[in-house]
């Protein structure tokens, strides 16, 4: 038996923005990216909240949030009664405005509150799942909150707010969106469900991501990106995730790679590990995950007359996406020198082994094996 969890109600598509009318006397923390209110977005969403709502704003953002904004977020409100946190922006506004709920909930600065989550981007997924990513600075580690308690309430998905998204952010954006659903395509908790919401989601991402890199202002692309970045997210908060992401927590806060786009550095390897395939081709009892990622190669257009084969052109098919988007293939590319790397690579490999993330992937790897999966991907 297991048991599936729908809690967010959905608003989607072009005007998806006038949910924010229905909401009157209000008293609303609005946590935010800085970067949306120097360009004014952010004033342009909230113009559509009634006149009667009072809204402080909460602004002091930095990707990866530490501990130290979240207890910043839950102090600037001085006391107010909160009965709405609104949350606007990437991955990091959101993950710091579902810890600021929690955490405040849990210190009793929060008690009726609901959380409202509207992503300016389209990745993470954070607005359908019980995950937030938090730093430690001090220690450089990244520790996710996982609890359902921080499931937001409503999301709000209105495509016209990543229109203006850059080249690379959109690039590194729609790869962490890849990486959420094969992860939890392949996981050992992935359901029939989950299946389903990840391989729309697959197919989405290789068909719409080239385009929306390519022109911005695609307005189809725009939208069918959104939406996969929601099924990504619902799939992976129901099979969760694997050593994909729990290399990618450790190794971004080593080296503050952007999260995308160290997920997509990854990938390749991370398929090759998992699948455990050799020059004499599958490993003793890794069958059944290199089947899985042959059905994904199949889902995408690929031939994959077998599993060896379709791990193959899955991992050929990742690289050519990588390239149509002008992404770094190694951590070396990307700027990681070998020094850094040898200085913290036994250290990422040992936090990965550790990470929640990794205790679903198909394969348990050992600290050694994460270590061999980071190599190649140096």
């Amino acid at each position: 038996m297991y048991k599936i969890f729908y809690k967010t109600e959905l608003c989607i598509g072009e005007g998806a923005l006038e949910q924010l009318r229905s909401y009157k006397n209000e008293h609303i923390l609005v946590v935010a990216d800085p970067f949306l209110k120097q360009t004014g977005q952010l004033d342009s969403v909230l113009s559509y909240l009634d006149s009667s709502n009072q809204c402080h704003v909460f602004d002091d953002i930095v990707p990866d949030p530490p501990i130290e904004t979240i207890i910043a977020g839950i102090q600037s409100v001085g006391g107010q009664q909160i009965s709405i946190i609104l949350a606007i922006g990437g991955g990091s506004a959101l993950d710091a405005a579902k810890a600021i709920y929690y955490f405040g909930k849990k210190m009793a600065v929060f008690t009726d509150v609901t959380l409202i989550a509207i992503p300016t981007t389209s990745g993470t997924g954070s607005e359908v799942t019980e995950f937030a990513v938090i730093t430690d600075r001090q220690k450089e580690i990244k520790y996710p909150l996982v609890s359902r308690e921080i499931l937001p309430d409503v999301a709000i998905l209105d495509s016209c707010l990543v229109s203006s998204l850059p080249g690379n952010i959109t690039a590194d954006t729609g790869m962490d969106v890849l990486t959420h659903a094969i992860e939890a395509y392949v996981s050992t908790k992935a359901t029939d469900f989950s299946d389903a919401l990840a391989e729309k989601a697959i197919k989405l991402v290789f068909e719409y991501l080239p385009k929306a890199y390519k022109n911005g202002n695609d307005s189809v692309a725009r939208e069918k990106m959104h939406v996969a970045s929601t099924l990504a997210g619902m799939a992976f908060n129901t099979a969760s995730l694997g050593i994909n992401h729990g290399l990618a927590h450790a190794t971004g806060a080593k080296f503050h790679i952007p999260h995308g786009r160290v997920n997509s550095i990854l990938m390749p390897y991370v398929i090759q590990y998992n699948a455990n395939i050799s020059a004499r081709g599958l490993g003793d009892g890794d069958r059944a995950t290199a089947i899985r990622y042959q059905e994904i190669a199949k889902l995408i257009g690929c031939s994959a007359t077998s599993p060896v084969l379709g791990v193959r052109q899955l991992i050929d098919a990742v690289k050519k996406l990588q390239r149509k988007l002008d992404l770094p293939m190694t951590l070396r590319e990307y700027g990681v020198s070998v020094s850094d790397f040898n200085q913290y690579k036994e250290e990422i490999a040992a936090a990965a082994v550790v990470d929640k993330c990794t205790a679903t992937n198909p394969r348990q790897p050992s600290t050694e094996e994460a270590l061999v999966v980071l190599e190649n991907a140096f």
